[in-house]
C-alpha cells in the first residue's frame, strides 16, 4: 500500500502523519489528523464509527458526538470537492469514507497519448520571490503544454503535492500515471536568475533532455515567457521522438492507433516516395476499422497532399478529392486539435486549392498553439503562398528561433529560400536552401530552391548539378507536375521559382 493518498489539492502522508495542501502543511489537530489518516488508509472504503473512535481516542470511552464534531471540523477544513460535494462522505448507520481517486495501474503508458507531469521547480536560492517566480513558470508551462493535444498533461493540483519534497522520479511517475516528468530548479543571485529544466522518462528515470535559462529580474515577465515557450516547444518533440523509438523497439506489431500514427509519422518524415506510399497504406488500413479517428484521417490527408505537392504518382483514382475528404472529416472530428487543424489546412490549400477555408483553419491553429513547431511551419508555408510575405517570414523565423535543431527545420528553411526568390533575393535564398540540404538531402523542395536561385544568378553549371540530383531522386519529375501541386492564389510567386528552374534547363 502506498503511504501517499491524493485527493484534489490534498495529500495525506501516512508515513509522516501530516496533511498537505499543494505541498504546504495544513494545521490539523491531533485527533483530526488521526481520523483523516484512518480514512485515507481505508483507500476510499467505509470506515466503521467504532474504528474511527478507536483511532481518535485510543483506549478511551467517549460519546459518538465527539466523532461527529471532529468530522464536521475536518469537512470545514477540507472544503468542497470538484463536484461541489464534501471530501468526507457519511455512510448512514455504518460510518464515513474519504473520496479518493481510483488507484492508477502500474503501467503509466497505455497505448494512448503519452502522459506528462510537470513537477514544482526547486528553489535553490532560498529567496521567497524566486519561489513564487518558479511556481508561476511551472503553471505557465503546464498551460502551454496542455495546448499540445497529442500529450495528456497531469493537472497542477496533482503535481504540486510534491512541492518541497525529495522524490524518486520513478515512484512519482507511477503515482501520477505519467510516462514523463518535467522537473527543474531556480537559483537567484541578486538580480540574476537561473532556471534549469529537464525531461525525465518516468519508467527508467533517464534524462531525455535538459537545458538552462539565464535572465535578469528587471525583465521578469519577458524572461518567464521565454522559458515557457522554449520548454513547451522542446518537450513535445522530445517525447514524440522517444515514443517513436519505443514503438519501433517494444511495440512493432501493435495495432493501436497511436502506434500506427507513430509508424506513419516516421515513414512520412523521410520525404521519399516509397515511404510515403507505405505510410498511406498503413493509415488507410487503420481507417477501415476506425473511420472516425481524426488523427489518422489527418495523416492520410497529409500523405496524399505531399504526393500531390511533390508531383509523385497518385495512389487513388482521385488523390485530390480523397485528400480533401480526409481533411474535412478530420477537422470536423478533431475537436480543435491544432496539429490536426494545421495538417488539414495544408491539404485544403496545397491540394484542394480551397484558399479561404484553409487559411482560416491555419490561423485558428496558430492562435491555439503558437509553440507547436509544425503548426508554425504550416502557417509559414501557407501564408507564403496565400498571404502577406512579412507575416509568413514571422512564422518561419519563429520556428527557427524556437526549434533550430528540430528535424523538421527543412520546411521553414526551404520556405524562407522560396520567400527570398519571390523577393528577388537569390543569394539569400541559396543560404537557406543550403542549410536545409544539411538537415535533409531528400527533400524535393530544397532542390527546387537551389536550382532556381542558381538559375536566376546565371550559375547554370551549379544549377544543372542539382537538376541531376533531383531527377535521380524523383525520376520523371517535370515543371508541369511541380506547378500542378502548388497553390495559385498568387501565381507570380511560384512562377518566379519555376522561372529560375527553367533557366537551368529543367524538363518542362
Amino acid at each position: 500500500m502506498s503511504d501517499l493518498h491524493i485527493f484534489g489539492p490534498f495529500q495525506v502522508d501516512l508515513g509522516r502523519g501530516i496533511l498537505l495542501r499543494e505541498g504546504q502543511t495544513v494545521a490539523v489537530g491531533q485527533r483530526g489528523i488521526a481520523l483523516l489518516l484512518a480514512l485515507a488508509a481505508a483507500q476510499g472504503q467505509t470506515v466503521p464509527k467504532a474504528d474511527l473512535m478507536e483511532a481518535g481516542w485510543p483506549g478511551l470511552a467517549v460519546e459518538e458526538g465527539n466523532l461527529t464534531v471532529q468530522i464536521a471540523q475536518l469537512r470545514k477544513l477540507l472544503g468542497t470537492g470538484p463536484q461541489g460535494q464534501g471530501w468526507i462522505v457519511t455512510v448512514p448507520r455504518l460510518g464515513y469514507r474519504l473520496i479518493l481517486p481510483q488507484v492508477l495501474p502500474p503501467d503509466p503508458e497505455p497505448a494512448g497519448r503519452p502522459t506528462l507531469a510537470v513537477l514544482p521547480f526547486q528553489n535553490l536560492s532560498g529567496e521567497v520571490e524566486a519561489d513564487y517566480f518558479a511556481d508561476g513558470i511551472v503553471a505557465d508551462i503546464i498551460t502551454a503544454l496542455s495546448r499540445f493535444r497529442q500529450l495528456a498533461v497531469v493537472s497542477r493540483n496533482s503535481s504540486f503535492v510534491y512541492k518541497g519534497r525529495a522524490v524518486d522520479t520513478r515512484e512519482v511517475a507511477q503515482a501520477l500515471g505519467a510516462g514523463y516528468l518535467l522537473e527543474g530548479s531556480v537559483r537567484r543571485a541578486g538580480d540574476r536568475l537561473r532556471i534549469t529544466a529537464q525531461l525525465v522518462e518516468g519508467g527508467s528515470g533517464v534524462t531525455l533532455w535538459t537545458d538552462r535559462f539565464d535572465g535578469n529580474l528587471t525583465e521578469i515577465f519577458d524572461f518567464q515567457d521565454r522559458i515557457t515557450e522554449s520548454v513547451a516547444t522542446l518537450v513535445a518533440p522530445a517525447i514524440e521522438a522517444t515514443e517513436v523509438a519505443r514503438s519501433r523497439k517494444f511495440r512493432p506489431q501493435s495495432a493501436a492507433s497511436y502506434d500506427i500514427y507513430l509508424q506513419a509519422r516516421t515513414l512520412q518524415t523521410t520525404e521519399t516516395e516509397p515511404d510515403n506510399a507505405m505510410a498511406y497504406a498503413i493509415l488507410t488500413e487503420v481507417l477501415r476499422h476506425e473511420p472516425d479517428n481524426a488523427l489518422i484521417l489527418s495523416h492520410a490527408a497529409w500523405a496524399l497532399e505531399h504526393r500531390h505537392t511533390m508531383g509523385w504518382p497518385g495512389l487513388t483514382g482521385d488523390d485530390v478529392q480523397a485528400c480533401v475528404d480526409f481533411a474535412r472529416r478530420a477537422i470536423c472530428l478533431g475537436d480543435g486539435n491544432p496539429l490536426i487543424m494545421a495538417q488539414c489546412a495544408v491539404a485544403l490549400v496545397q491540394t484542394g486549392k480551397e484558399y479561404d477555408a484553409g487559411m482560416a483553419v491555419i490561423r485558428d491553429a496558430a492562435r491555439s498553439n503558437p509553440n507547436d513547431l509544425y503548426v508554425m511551419a504550416a502557417a509559414g508555408v501557407l501564408t507564403l503562398h496565400c498571404g502577406d510575405l512579412d507575416e509568413a517570414e514571422g512564422y518561419l523565423q519563429r520556428f527557427l528561433r524556437l526549434g533550430p535543431s528540430d528535424p523538421d527545420a527543412r520546411f521553414p528553411l526551404t520556405s524562407l529560400g522560396m520567400l527570398h526568390i519571390m523577393r528577388g533575393q537569390f543569394t539569400e535564398a541559396l543560404h537557406f536552401a543550403e542549410r536545409s540540404l544539411v538537415v535533409n538531402d531528400s527533400f524535393d523542395c530544397t532542390y527546387w530552391v537551389l536550382i532556381s536561385a542558381h538559375g536566376h544568378l546565371g550559375q547554370i553549371t551549379e544549377a544543372q548539378a542539382f537538376v541531376t540530383k533531383l531527377l535521380n531522386l524523383v525520376p520523371g519529375i517535370t515543371l508541369a507536375r511541380i506547378r500542378a501541386g502548388q497553390p495559385v492564389r498568387y501565381p507570380e510567386r511560384c512562377g518566379r521559382v519555376l522561372a529560375g528552374m527553367r533557366l537551368a534547363g529543367f524538363p518542362e
